[in-house]
């Protein structure tokens, strides 16, 4: 599959246009035999077509609003898009169609990108696995005999680029929803800092924790389509200067990985030695207090339950049972807990920062499981224990302020594994640059 790059070149080449790439996305959507109907919730083929038929007209005329203009990209269904019913992957929010387009949106259709549809998710974003007893559950592009889960929340924006549905997709990311379904379908995930995407116009799930993140076949392309949100000027990463100095938590974060995520991650770390990176294990006991912090349902459950509760006295049967329960342990937490969870956050991440000085960046498995099959978690223990192991690593980097990218590190025949890198906010630009530096190293050889 190509990555944006290449279909920038070849739409400035003259080898492609964006009718059709757009049609292109839209057959592999229509197929029968493929994830289509379970990967989006709603999709705009007439307006998709009318919008790659102007970029082409653009192009034509050397008027084109940016180089990546006319490439189809799909938007998580918990961002407003004008004309469009947003209903965060529910049955609850039935309302009318916004009159606004998300900030994130409007910045991707000023640069041009087609916006194709509106991807399935976890109810509310409330989940890393990416079930939908609603709308079904895309099967991941790994093992689709075994209809194994594409990860979550953002669940159909990865599938939606793993099969060429589209080439890039805009999601969000409380404690991993970006990064979680880019490790379990062999894609790249980014999660910027916070500050640097505005919000407005996306159903929140935690305030304190939630950002506006990017999927894509490669860290160039995430950086892309991470700059287009930003609006910032677009550049091509620029090759690091040196090779990397990177943290190696070994607590907390390394506990129950399964062999074929170790045996990648310890193999990834090889390469980047033998390529001149410094890789040292340290330990950040701080992490070790994560669970008993959030062990009352932490920011998500008390900022969601605030948020839901007129929708929950009126309409709870309609929820998904194992995301209502997460939502209502907020209920019980007081404004004491959160006070208590605030000041905890803000001294955890002073004391990493000062551990991790002198590193350029921290690195991981973005998860520690492979996809398990989704028959695997009809038992609702076994589906509350996996959500955890998936969640328990991103989630870190979502209390630490922080960024993130997720970078497949597998070869190919194995299940795809990701090496997650972090750094704190507004690290973002660096962070990318050795992202790319890793990839080319472990998936790009």
């Amino acid at each position: 599959m190509p990555t944006l790059a290449q279909l920038a070149a070849d739409l400035a080449e003259g080898r492609t246009t964006s009718q059709e790439l757009v049609e292109e996305c839209l057959t592999r959507i229509g197929d029968r035999g493929g994830e289509g109907e379970r990967t989006y919730l709603e999709v705009d083929a007439d307006g998709a077509l009318a919008t790659a038929r102007a970029m082409d007209a653009l192009r034509r005329a050397s008027a084109e609003p940016s180089p990546y203009a006319g490439i189809p990209v799909s938007v998580k269904d918990l961002f407003d898009v004008r004309g469009q019913v947003t209903r965060a992957g529910s049955r609850v929010l039935d309302g009318r169609p916004a009159r606004l387009d998300a900030t994130a949106v409007a910045r991707w259709r000023r640069a041009g990108l087609v916006l194709i549809g509106r991807t399935n998710m976890t109810e509310f974003a409330f989940s890393g696995l990416g079930i939908n007893p609603h709308y079904g559950t895309p099967a991941n592009p790994w093992d689709r005999a075994r209809r194994r889960i594409p990860g979550g929340s953002s669940s159909g924006a990865a599938v939606s680029v793993a099969d060429g549905m589209a080439h890039g997709a805009l999601g969000t990311d409380t404690g991993g929803s970006c990064r979680i379904p880019a490790a379990l379908c062999g894609l790249v995930g980014f999660k910027p800092s916070q500050e640097r995407v505005r919000r407005d116009g996306v159903v929140p799930l935690s305030s304190t924790l939630d950002a506006v993140g990017v999927l894509g076949r490669s860290v160039a392309s995430c950086a892309v389509l991470y700059a287009l949100l930003c609006e910032d000027q677009l550049r091509e990463l620029a090759p690091a200067a040196r090779p990397p100095r990177l943290a190696v938590p070994r607590n907390y974060l390394f506990a129950d990985v399964e062999p074929a995520v170790a045996e990648a991650f310890e193999r990834a770390i090889e390469r980047l030695r033998d390529g001149g990176a410094e890789a040292i294990d340290v330990q950040l006991p701080e992490l070790d207090d994560v669970p008993e912090m959030n062990a009352a349902g932490g920011f998500a459950a008390a900022e969601s339950f605030a948020w839901h509760y007129e929708l929950i006295a009126a309409r709870a049967g309609e929820y998904d049972p194992r995301v209502l329960v997460r939502i209502r342990r907020g209920e019980r937490q007081t404004a004491r807990d959160l006070l208590v969870l605030r000041e905890w956050r803000e001294a955890m991440i002073e004391s990493v920062r000062r551990r991790l000085e002198g590193f350029d960046a921290m690195v991981c498995p973005t998860v520690p499981l492979v996809a398990p099959p989704l028959a695997a978690l009809d038992d609702d223990e076994e589906y509350a224990r996996t959500n955890l192991l998936m969640l328990r690593n991103p989630t870190v980097v979502n209390l630490l302020d922080g960024c993130a990218v997720s970078v497949p590190v597998h070869q190919h025949g194995e299940p795809p594994v990701g090496l997650m890198v972090a750094g704190f906010a507004r690290e973002d630009g660096a962070i990318l640059q050795i992202a790319d530096w890793i990839e080319e190293r472990t998936w790009r050889i």
